[in-house]
């Protein structure tokens, strides 16, 4: 699964950066530059999100409930930690006013297609960084997970915060 989580990534990342671009030209009542294929982005949300749910379940097995998205993306820096939840509250607010200004209902003309993008890239942006975070964290965790230790050198579990041996405390972990 190593050798696939690069690809993986990558092609998340790229699906995050096409999204952003579609929904910056929907958003200024442009026509997307890709046409009907941005429609393809649709698709590649489920090539990346397969194999991010799936290694998100592994990151997260030791962790209690309340905890599983920070356990998925424990490996990542904080600005991608942070970047999924901005994104969904963003495609939330942007759902909100489309439904709110009446857009999201207007029918066949070119505006609604513009619309449509705009609604429905805002809700791509979510599930590709979702995507590319957790994969990253995947690619970046199991280095960590490996050199987890207590001050006096003892292996902990993912979540401790005092060795269950001794009683030290763990280092400060990525949370």
């Amino acid at each position: 699964m190593n050798q696939l989580l690069t690809p993986f990534s990558i092609l998340a990342a790229i699906g995050l950066f096409l999204s952003l671009i579609v929904h910056l030209y929907a958003l200024l009542g442009q026509r997307v530059p890709f046409g009907n294929l941005a429609w393809g982005l649709h698709v590649g949300i489920f090539i990346v999100w397969f194999p991010a749910v799936s290694l998100g379940k592994r990151l997260s097995k030791d962790y209690k409930q309340s905890e599983l998205f920070q356990a998925m993306l424990r490996g990542c820096p904080i600005w991608m930690k942070k970047m999924p939840y901005l994104f969904f509250l963003y495609a939330a607010i942007n759902m909100l006013w489309s439904i709110s200004t009446g857009q999201a209902t207007k029918c066949g003309d070119i505006g609604n297609e513009i619309q449509q993008f705009r609604l429905f890239s805002g809700f791509w942006m979510v599930f590709y960084s979702a995507a590319f975070s957790i994969l990253y964290s995947a690619s970046q965790t199991e280095i960590f997970d490996k050199e987890r230790r207590c001050r006096n050198g003892h292996v902990v579990s993912p979540s401790a915060r005092f060795c269950e041996d001794c009683g030290a405390p763990v280092a400060e972990w990525r949370m």
